[in-house]
């Protein structure tokens, strides 16, 4: 019965969103709220930014209903596990509602940096203020067991971190979305795989709702009033829900779920061509002394389009990157420590650079 709710959720986003984002093409198109491209931008044309209004609503409503239908049907949690879950659902909707709003004032009319990230600050704190936090780094740098006094500052930052990691990473048609769907559908197979069936349904309902507008974003042609973005109400929102779930995985607490000695590496492993490209820009904007906060274009992404790949050629090698980190992670980890296979990440991410920089300065010499 559990996997039959988890389709529900999954199939009410995907027909939740289907219907709306034709709806909010039609209103974007009216009021001409566009997407203006300008030198940094892969696209050209005018496209509405706000398929991500979609997001939030319908990931409520699916999570919400199906929730309602289990304690119909008789099928509840168990007692002691609702002791964390629900304070942590209900904080976790207060950040989301929170970064939807600041989204959507930033898509339609601009937001500051400043106030953007005080909000995201605000958003972030909420999830360690329901009792869920990283309280262990299962042996990472020799570390095991976090105090509060650590941990909860670094959940605040790590959540930040992701948040913003997926918002500079939607910069080519599919990009964002896809990322976020590799890591949905692993963290959600994951968490059914251990029976935590709340959420995998907020996975598998943010997995629904990305479907429709992934095939809009992608496919959809701009003559024909079919393309649409996520904007930042989108891109913020998939961050957050990601970093909510990721953060729940890594944290220790066999009340909710079992012991896992390679739940940080797992749980992150999704989200690190996001994680790892915002890490790389910002070492490179500090070493050539540019503004940390200043746009550029040396996102992994612009990279791929430098070295004369199309931008739908650049979007399936990164998923595909994803996804073998992701998997080579899970598949190891029973296996190899959680430090080697750690630095071997990072080794082969910039491993891999070094690679996409020759191919690309070769690119350049040519032309």
């Amino acid at each position: 019965m559990a996997y039959l709710l988890i389709a529900i959720s999954l199939l009410i986003s995907i027909f939740l969103s289907a219907l709306i984002i034709p709806r909010v093409l039609v209103v974007a198109f009216r009021k001409k709220l566009f997407d203006i491209p300008d030198e940094r931008k892969v696209h050209s044309g005018i496209i509405p930014r706000l398929g991500g209004i979609t997001f939030v609503p319908t990931i409520l409503f699916a999570l919400c209903f199906t929730t309602g239908l289990r304690y119909l049907i008789g099928y509840e949690i168990p007692s002691e596990s609702l002791h964390f879950i629900i304070p942590e659902f209900y904080f976790m909707a207060c950040g989301l509602t929170l970064l939807y709003l600041s989204g959507i004032k930033d898509d339609l009319v601009g937001l500051r940096y400043r106030s953007k990230f005080v909000i995201q600050i605000i958003a972030a704190s909420l999830i360690p203020l329901s009792g869920l936090w990283i309280n262990n780094l299962y042996g990472i740098f020799g570390i095991n067991e976090l105090t509060p006094w650590l941990g909860i500052p670094f959940t605040i930052l790590l959540t930040v971190f992701i948040v913003n990691a997926i918002n500079l990473i939607d910069g080519i048609d599919g990009l964002a979305s896809g990322l976020s769907s590799i890591s949905l559908l692993t963290l959600g197979s994951i968490y059914v795989y251990y029976s935590q069936w709340i959420y995998a349904t907020l996975a598998f309902s943010t997995l629904g709702v990305l479907l429709p507008f992934f095939y809009y974003n992608v496919f959809g042609k701009v003559d024909r009033c079919k393309k649409i973005f996520m904007g930042d109400t989108g891109s913020l929102t998939l961050g957050y829900i990601l970093a909510f779930l990721a953060i729940r995985y890594a944290s220790y607490n066999p009340q909710v779920a079992p012991y896992s000695e390679g739940a940080i590496i797992v749980a992150f492993s999704t989200l690190i061509i996001p994680m790892f490209d915002v890490i790389r820009v910002v070492l490179l904007r500090a070493r050539t002394q540019k503004n940390l906060f200043q746009p550029d274009k040396n996102h992994i992404h612009h990279k791929f389009l430098a070295m004369g790949l199309s931008p739908r050629k650049s979007m399936i090698l990164i998923l595909v990157m994803a996804a073998g980190f992701s998997i080579t992670n899970i598949l190891l980890m029973p296996y190899v420590n959680n430090n080697i296979l750690f630095f071997t990440d990072i080794s082969i991410w910039t491993g891999l650079n070094m690679w996409f920089d020759k191919i690309r300065n070769i690119k350049n010499t040519n032309n």
